[in-house]
């Protein structure tokens, strides 16, 4: 026994010391700083402790748990990495010292992830332990609510007061919270924040240009149709404007409402409903996504409407909650393009989930579909829609093109004849940016873009052919392309928008309230994300990603894979915007994820056949 306590004190040594490797390489420190050995001690015994841990827990011996915690480690090593690993090896020339830095950074990256995965595995898949933290018995309403001790007797009272009331109405109190604290982001951005994709979209409601779907069709027209009857009743074109931004923030609070209503209904503790609601109310860039005039709001609200709805369909089947999956997942085919895609991967799997509940369930899933499709062709032609050109899809082919131009690598004349029928060549190491697509988008329609239309397979096996000769170009291409969105360590300015682009339509930024005191909290507000050090992972893309897929294994571990199906729209639309991203970190691309993030923690810890009382 001696001698096995000494091995594994040995072992346990090595990692730390891997691990001392990696988080100094990733902290760009020099091994002479003595934080490498405050690094070192503190792996040693979290990994000493999380030993013993693992030796008293059945949960944490478990194949799956082990296999599943091995696999996120890997996934979240390379995803790590991949971008950060070149500046480990900057100084070296040697290529065995190069790929020896590399592997021992890898390994303690490994060890770090693999242990604290488990740790956090021991808590989320532990029912047991979560029963008395998370969830209480259903509420009886002839049960007494304590009352809150304080030391003056008149604010103990308002408090149980507020206490019975948000535990009997709390969806209700979710809704007035979030509308509270982003009302004054209204009054401020009257009629609402306008950025250039905004103005396009109001040009079309007010016929200036025709009706094109590049931005959601379905979104334009609703966009008119409350400008219209905004303008009818007032003759004001920002009042208008503004009745569109009222009803976004009224949608947007509305889908948090039926969020906490759905996790209540499952004995959730009151107050982890409450700090649920806060994320929603006091994190700013949702106020300020509330009051924007893009698609990306109402989609992420779709989103997280389809995955409640999902949720309370997988218990008991209703009027009110197939009513929500149908309207939330005909926004999700329509409000956004990879949306459409995202819904064409899932149906199979929604049709195979719910094949038990199929007369129910099936001609609504088919709705959908059928009613997504008529919308997207017979009557977007009809109503002659412009759809979007085909190089708007093929932003990381052509980055990856690119950048096998950029490095200068050898092409044949049949290869390079193909590349400048379509662009022309002369500029497009200029224009070239590794982790932005639309300057090479523009120089192909300034090009012949119909020639790429009619050669298009032609096009994909260039693409292909390339590919397979230059991998480590494609591979980094992708990686420029795409980091923003797995990378944790990304900085994106997020909810730094506002106002109104400048335009000739007649609207322009008209604030109802304002001064230097507004200006000002709301500059510390946005700035906050970047400087406090565990409130910022809420504004980093990347962290929401880790964060999910967490949460994905915790269904491994916990034998719920019937939780899968919550998780796989999200999924679908992260990999479409993985596969034709223009832009490497955009937050809006992905803020259906963020809005959700407190769906996929509690929902991956729920007890999906705990007793529940219908409220």
């Amino acid at each position: 026994m001696k001698t096995m306590s000494k091995t594994r004190l040995s072992l346990k040594a090595a990692q730390s010391f891997f691990t001392t490797w990696a988080l100094m390489k990733a902290s760009r420190m020099e091994p002479g700083n003595i934080l490498t050995l405050a690094y070192f001690l503190f792996s040693f015994f979290f990994y000493c402790h999380a030993d013993d841990h693992i030796q008293k827990s059945a949960l944490l011996k478990s194949r799956k748990t082990t296999t599943t915690a091995v696999v996120l480690s890997v996934i979240y090593t390379v995803f790590y990495m991949a971008v950060d690993y070149p500046r480990y090896i900057e100084a070296l020339t040697s290529p065995l010292f190069r790929t020896g830095i590399i592997c021992f950074t890898f390994l303690g990256f490994l060890f770090l992830f693999y242990h604290i995965l488990l740790f956090l595995f021991s808590y989320t898949g532990d029912r047991v332990c979560l029963r008395g933290v998370l969830f209480t018995e259903p509420y009886a309403p002839d049960r007494p609510i304590p009352t809150v001790k304080c030391r003056f007797s008149w604010l103990s009272k308002i408090l149980t007061f507020l206490r019975s009331f948000y535990i009997k109405h709390t969806a209700l109190c979710a809704f007035f919270l979030c509308f509270i604290f982003w009302f004054p982001y209204f009054l401020y951005q009257y009629p609402g924040v306008m950025t250039p994709d905004s103005i396009n979209q109001f040009e079309q409601v007010l016929g200036v240009i025709p009706y094109s779907n590049h931005h959601p069709w379905m979104h334009t027209l609703l966009i008119k149709l409350l400008y219209t009857i905004g303008y009818k009743l007032t003759g004001s074109m920002l009042i208008a404007l503004s009745c569109y931004t009222f009803f976004q923030m009224c949608v947007l609070a509305l889908s948090v409402s039926y969020f906490v209503s759905t996790i209540k209904k499952y004995c959730l503790r009151s107050r982890i409903c409450l700090f649920a609601t806060l994320f929603y109310a006091l994190v700013p860039y949702h106020a300020v996504f509330s009051v924007t005039m893009w698609k990306d709001v109402l989609f992420a609200a779709a989103i997280l409407s389809f995955g409640c709805s999902s949720l309370c369909l997988i218990k008991k089947a209703n009027i009110l909650h197939l009513c929500i999956f149908a309207l939330s997942g005909l926004a999700m085919c329509l409000l956004r393009s990879n949306g459409w895609y995202a819904f064409i991967l899932c149906f199979p799997f929604l049709l195979l989930y719910f094949r038990k509940k199929a007369r129910v369930m099936f001609p609504v899933i088919l709705g959908i579909f059928l009613c997504a499709v008529f919308i997207k062709y017979p009557v977007m032609n009809a109503f002659h829609v412009t759809q979007p050109d085909l190089i708007e899809s093929l932003a990381i082919p052509t980055q990856q093109i690119t950048a096998v131009i950029c490095n200068d690598r050898a092409l044949t004349d049949e290869e390079r004849d193909f590349i400048e029928n379509v662009v022309d060549l002369t500029y497009i190491k200029k224009l070239y940016d590794p982790s932005y697509a639309d300057n090479i988008k523009e120089l192909v329609r300034a090009g012949d873009q119909d020639y790429l239309a009619e050669h298009k397979w032609e096009f994909f096996r260039l693409w292909a052919k390339l590919g397979l000769k230059y991998p480590s170009d494609y591979m980094t291409a992708y990686i420029h392309q795409t980091y923003g969105y797995w990378y944790p360590d990304s900085f994106y300015p997020v909810a730094d928008v506002e106002g109104v682009s400048a335009t000739s339509l007649g609207v322009s930024h008209t604030p109802l309230i304002g001064g230097p005191l507004v200006i000002k909290s709301k500059e510390i507000a946005i700035k906050l994300g970047g400087m406090l050090p565990l409130y910022g992972p809420l504004w980093s893309m990347g962290v929401i990603c880790w964060a999910l897929i967490f949460c994905i294994g915790n269904a491994f571990v916990r034998s719920e894979t019937q939780k899968l199906i919550l998780y796989l729209p999200s999924v679908a639309i992260l990999l479409t915007v993985l596969i034709a991203t223009p832009v490497a970190a955009e937050f809006r691309y992905v803020y259906f994820m963020v809005f959700s993030l407190p769906f996929y923690i509690i929902t991956s810890m729920l007890m999906l056949h705990h007793n529940t009382e219908e409220k």
